[in-house]
């Protein structure tokens, strides 16, 4: 692996630009992994607006549970692979698994293989412990999850950015020029 990037932000953050424009920046053979699995008429419009916002020449998978099969998939070649995003995949899986630990069992396993990996990893992911403590056990429980996921993913990555307002700030990792020449409209 060359490294791991995870990028944390709350909605409408500028995360996923950001992480779009980082991945360019890293070379033309990307691979695009999209974790989105549309359930409504509103999703499957934002996803449409998403796609065009990529560039076509860039290989795209769609799956939303079995993110480590995917990453098995992308032999060398390949400059960067940006997965999009950590929140959906979690709650992909809350839908067909009932156990938080089976979860975690399966975020371990998107780590090893990104781990594995020839190339550049960035991972978007929401940061929704910042706000104010859900009103339901589920979105309570969504909310425990993704902390914990998050801090796993930001424990094995080289670096982490924060992204407020369309700025990313790094929060572990050198400070480099990648950081901060990103324009977004996420």
């Amino acid at each position: 692996m060359k490294r791991l990037i995870l990028i944390l932000g709350g909605a409408r953050s500028g995360k996923s630009s950001y992480a779009m424009n980082l991945a360019k920046s890293t070379g033309k053979r990307i691979v695009f992994i999209a974790t989105c699995i549309p359930g409504d008429s509103e999703m499957k419009h934002r996803i449409k607006l998403h796609k065009k916002s990529r560039p076509r020449t860039w290989r795209v998978i769609e799956e939303g549970i079995h993110i480590d099969s995917a990453l098995r998939e992308v032999k060398a070649g390949y400059d960067a692979v940006l997965i999009d995003c950590v929140g959906l995949f979690i709650s992909n899986l809350m839908a067909v698994e009932s156990s938080d630990k089976k979860i975690e069992e399966k975020v371990r396993s998107v780590i090893d293989a990104i781990k594995k990996s020839a190339c550049e990893v960035i991972v978007v992911s929401n940061e929704v412990g910042m706000g104010i403590v859900p009103d339901n056990p589920l979105a309570r429980r969504f909310r425990d999850l993704l902390g914990r996921v998050n801090q796993m993913i930001a424990q094995s990555a080289d670096k982490v950015i924060m992204m407020y307002a369309g700025i990313p700030m790094v929060m572990k990792g050198e400070h480099d020029a990648t950081a901060t020449r990103y324009n977004t409209k996420d």
